[in-house]
């Protein structure tokens, strides 16, 4: 449950070694959450993460392994989760790929996130409360020519993601879905990094604030939201001549 300030007190990094899920546990640690599991592939290279939100102030910080392209044992992950630690407060979907085989790029980001996502919010229902944070893409809002792959996938999980949160009134548990631009982390870090791109560190304050004002959709930066809006409306003749 969350404290009486209403800061989360538990939360499940999917996606736990991730620059993102790990700046957002460290921000949200700060903020008072005092149990932390990072859920990812090998849970032994999860350990510097561990350490640094030891030192950041939580007081518990586990590893489970996940693989999300394991869609078979996501439901068995969940009960194990719950089991083990016991309520939830959030969970963060941070995992995801950004190139690769077309078909692996969206079984990782699309079709594994709704096999997960579909057990998680029953066991978040069933205990009556929470909040699933899922990292969608400023990518996903108008798929663009240079990574449409990409930007298929994250407009799938955009989309299943509202219907969920739309879903879920009334239960207790909701989502909120964040809309990165380009964040500049290790799987970025060949490319050049555009205006109006954002840190990790920058997401997660983000999340932070989005949490704290109940927000259901979170864009970073906060530009991003009236450029894309413009941007989705450009006539498609006008949209295939953008140099991107």
């Amino acid at each position: 449950m969350r404290d009486a300030l209403g800061s989360v007190q538990s939360l499940l990094v999917l996606g736990g070694t991730s620059e993102i899920g790990v700046a957002t546990a460290r921000t949200l640690v700060n903020g008072r959450a005092r149990r932390v599991v990072l859920a990812c592939r090998d849970p032994r290279a999860a350990g510097p993460a561990v350490e640094d939100l030891r030192r950041a102030g939580a007081g518990q910080v586990d590893t489970l392994r996940f693989d999300a392209l394991e869609r078979e044992n996501h439901e068995r992950f969940v009960d194990d989760a719950f089991a083990r630690f016991g309520e939830i407060d959030l969970v963060l979907l941070a995992f995801g790929v950004l190139t690769g085989d077309p078909v692996d790029v969206i079984e990782t980001n699309f079709v594994a996130a709704v096999a997960v996502l579909e057990p998680l919010a029953r066991r978040m229902v069933r205990q009556g409360h929470g909040t699933i944070v899922v990292l969608s893409s400023v990518a996903g809002e108008r798929v663009r020519r240079a990574n449409y792959v990409y930007g298929a996938s994250k407009a799938g999980l955009d989309g299943f993601a509202q219907g969920l949160a739309d879903s879920l009134a009334g239960t207790g548990v909701r989502v909120m879905v964040v809309r990165p631009g380009f964040v500049r982390t290790k799987m970025t870090a060949s490319m050049k990094a555009p205006p109006l791109s954002a840190t990790p560190e920058q997401v997660a304050h983000a999340i932070a604030r989005g949490l704290s004002h109940g927000s259901e959709t979170v864009w970073v930066p906060a530009a991003m939201r009236p450029l894309m809006w413009v941007v989705r409306h450009l006539p498609r003749a006008v949209f295939r001549r953008l140099p991107f």
